[in-house]
């Protein structure tokens, strides 16, 4: 069960985001908190700054600096005219840009003021927006603050970004920009769902189990048994699948009907069913019968599939595949006998085990090839914190390997699944946090 969480916890190296539909009037939301205005472009002179704000005031702002008052299209950047809400003097010419929550960058509703960049322009929009009743000057950080506390960005995602806004050199970039992304968080939410199944399990035999048999054999549980083997043609109907460490690659195998012409209907939808699989696989693993290659089947199976994929040109194939031929150990020293000419391929018997490292090697390249090699660019830890919490949880996972007793197992779990919470920020205490957002500057 835990051998696959394991690999990935130990090398330690796209959360998905939420999807909202709400639009908002633009209208101060009563006792919803403050809104926040900054200028978030840098000090300076400059062509263009731009000043933003966030919160519930926010479309309230725009209309009362701009004329004509209506609220612009979301998303759309228009051209207005920015006034001194106190004495109605012009300010400059602005491209403003409507951000109705929660579909922006804190969640919650936000403008910008791209306005030209002289000392004096700036100051005039930030005072103006400070008269605005309900509008504060932000702190360093809240921008980014609000949208982690919103949900819009993972703790994980917040260092990513403030790297990238520090990253100095093209890697720095790289990794930032990784990490903003969400890769980091991702892998450690998947993590944390595994743990808590897992948890979830433990705890069930704990509550309910009484039976001592039952106690001995639930740590031992995950690795189930996914398929029924048999020497007969075609009693592979459905796709088995299930999701295999393969190299340090996490895959999804799938295993399908033969494709040959089916003598039934639940044959042929297995067929169908497998020749659907085909299409959706980014690496496929084509297995014949050496001793059996001048068949119908065979000679079909290699002027259709592996003639069809060999054709693609490298850069532009979608798919990759791998020749296996099974049963060698049924061939003659010269090989595989009198049949269609054949393209690169493998030897293997299962049988024997011989040519299973081949196999495997090769596997290995043509998953780096579609996934990249986690040997030379895996996500890296740019924090301590990431490295506290990952070694916290491997350890605590060693103890749960060790454990004969439900209870402690369940308290390992528990501990292990908390690390990787805490990592991506759930739970987090507040003075981590404080320290976190100290290194973004006003505006961010």
């Amino acid at each position: 069960m835990w051998r696959g969480l394991w690999t990935l916890a130990a090398q330690a190296a796209r959360g998905p985001r939420r999807l909202c539909t709400r639009r908002s009037s633009g209208a101060p939301a009563p006792g919803s908190g403050a809104t926040i205005f900054a200028l978030s472009s840098g000090q300076g002179r400059c062509g263009i700054a731009v000043i933003r704000t966030s919160g519930p005031a926010s479309g309230h702002a725009l209309r009362i600096l701009t004329a004509p008052r209506d609220l612009p299209l979301a998303r759309h950047a228009s051209l207005r005219l920015l006034s001194d809400p106190r004495s109605g003097e012009p300010l400059d010419r602005a491209l403003v840009l409507w951000f109705p929550g929660p579909q922006s960058f804190t969640g919650e509703d936000c403008v910008e003021f791209h306005v030209h960049g002289g000392p004096a322009v700036v100051s005039g929009v930030l005072q103006a927006l400070g008269s605005v009743p309900g509008l504060r000057p932000a702190e360093a950080g809240e921008f980014t603050r609000r949208a982690f506390a919103n949900g819009k960005l993972n703790l994980t995602e917040v260092e990513g970004l403030a790297d990238l806004i520090h990253a100095e050199t093209e890697a720095q970039r790289r990794q930032a920009l990784r990490q903003l992304d969400g890769e980091l968080g991702h892998l450690c939410r998947g993590w944390a769902e595994t743990l808590t199944k897992a948890l979830a399990h433990v705890e069930a035999y704990i509550d309910f189990g009484e039976d001592d048999n039952l106690e001995e054999g639930v740590l031992e549980q995950g690795r189930k048994p996914v398929s029924i083997v048999s020497p007969e043609p075609g009693t592979t109907r459905d796709v088995l699948e299930t999701p295999v460490d393969l190299a340090g690659f996490p895959v999804l195998l799938s295993d399908t009907a033969g494709l040959r012409e089916g003598v039934g209907p639940v044959e042929q939808e297995g067929v169908r069913r497998a020749r659907e699989r085909l299409e959706q696989a980014d690496l496929i693993l084509a297995m014949l019968d050496a001793s059996d290659l001048a068949s119908p089947s065979s000679c079909n199976f290699l002027a259709t599939v592996v003639a069809s994929v060999g054709a693609q040109s490298p850069s532009d194939s979608s798919q990759r595949l791998l020749l296996v031929l099974n049963k060698s150990d049924l061939l003659s020293p010269e090989g595989p006998g009198p049949g269609p000419d054949l393209p690169p391929h493998l030897l293997l018997s299962c049988l024997t085990g011989e040519g299973l490292d081949g196999l495997l090697e090769a596997l290995r390249k043509e998953l780096a090839a579609v996934c990249g090699d986690p040997s030379t660019d895996p996500p890296l830890l740019t924090r301590a914190r990431h490295q506290h919490h990952l070694q916290g949880c491997l350890d605590a996972l060693g103890h749960y390997k060790q454990s004969k007793d439900l209870a402690l197992a369940a308290e390992a779990l528990r501990v292990a699944r908390g690390h990787l919470t805490r990592l991506t920020g759930g739970g987090g205490t507040e003075e981590i946090l404080d320290i976190i957002f100290q290194d973004f500057c006003v505006g961010k």
